[in-house]
């Protein structure tokens, strides 16, 4: 395990530090920071008050490596000021050959739980995506470690350039999306305590993004639930299964 997140964490360091050497047009970088008033995965409360999570990705020819964190603004977990999550993946995106329309995705997520009870795990996952209205996606995340069980994502979103404007030059817009989960039985049985395979969460979110000075400003509200009676029953993460929150997501390509 201790070798395998060290050729993750290798691999992400080497590729962000020696992709400056390729043709500019062909390198990407993104930097992201955001702040939400929970933390709830996959319908998972892992956070019930403020966190921070930033981010920063590169990305050439399709391939790309990122690193991922959760910040703790409060103490309600006994971790303020602290990362209690830091996830490092790497993911190859590309159009599907011989089919227009169709990209997909391939890739793994390692993810580490400092200062926590929580073991790590690895996920690989694969998918697709469809150029068509409400612009369709399908992800299998499959856990090769702890859980050694799947999780499927049906994802739609839509956007909408402008709906309001700021100023003369800063546009609002809009995306909504929303996608279902669905667990298998040995997934759900380790992160939920049940021993069926069941649909699990449903989420909803709409984030109005705009420009500013060359960086993306996006707010948005979300909306979480519980789809299983199963999981509302031996959920351990809280006594909640519906959540309602609000965040601010700041992001710059290079």
């Amino acid at each position: 395990m201790k070798r395998f997140r060290c050729l993750v964490i290798g691999f992400s360091v080497l590729f962000l530090c020696n992709s400056v050497v390729f043709a500019e047009n062909e390198v990407g970088f993104e930097l992201s920071a955001d702040y939400f008033g929970k933390y709830i995965w996959r319908g998972q409360n892992l956070d019930d008050d403020q966190v921070f999570q930033p981010a920063i990705s590169g990305s050439y020819k399709g391939l790309t490596a990122a690193i991922w964190g959760n910040l703790e603004l409060t103490n309600i977990n006994g971790n303020e000021g602290d990362f209690s999550e830091v996830d490092y993946s790497l993911d190859y995106s590309a159009d599907l050959p011989g089919i227009e329309g169709v990209g997909y995705s391939v890739g793994l997520i390692y993810y580490d739980f400092p200062g926590t009870a929580t073991k790590d795990t690895t996920e690989l996952y694969w998918g697709f995506n469809f150029d068509l209205p409400l612009s369709p996606s399908i992800t299998v995340y499959h856990d090769v470690d702890e859980a050694d069980g799947s999780y499927v994502s049906l994802a739609f979103g839509h956007s909408i350039e402008k709906i309001a404007e700021l100023g003369p030059d800063i546009p609002v817009g809009m995306e909504i999306g929303t996608s279902l989960g669905w667990g298998s039985a040995s997934y759900d049985k380790y992160y939920w305590g049940t021993d069926q395979s069941e649909m699990q969460d449903l989420t909803f979110s709409v984030s109005f993004p705009m420009e500013i000075a060359g960086w993306t400003l996006s707010p948005s509200i979300n909306y979480i639930t519980l789809l299983s009676d199963d999981i509302r029953d031996t959920d351990v993460y809280g006594t909640e299964s519906d959540f309602f929150f609000a965040g601010i997501s700041l992001s710059k390509s290079f």
